[in-house]
């Protein structure tokens, strides 16, 4: 089952996002889990406020797990965190 999460980055922890980021992507790049994913951006394009990933899981408490382990989450970036199923349905889902 997919499930979709959004993350929202507390206020001015722009400097927890950077000091975690190679960390992060370590952990996301070697995740068979992650299907897709990447940062949410300000309005005008410029900042990274939070992130969106598409993750494969039996389960919610997979997802639960997947997400606190996540460096980010470790270093308390996010001011909320929402997991929601998620059906994919265009493009054509691949497999």
């Amino acid at each position: 089952m997919l499930f979709a999460v959004t993350c929202l980055d507390k206020p001015d922890s722009a400097h927890i996002r950077q000091e975690n980021r190679p960390a992060h992507l370590e952990y996301a790049k070697a995740s068979a889990n992650l299907k897709m994913g990447g940062p949410l951006l300000s309005d005008d394009g410029e900042r990274m406020i939070g992130s969106m990933l598409v993750l494969e899981a039996a389960d919610r408490a997979e997802v639960d797990a997947w997400c606190a382990a996540d460096p980010y989450a470790k270093a308390g970036l996010f001011e909320s965190v929402t997991i929601r199923p998620f059906k994919w349905l265009l493009p054509a889902a691949v497999g």
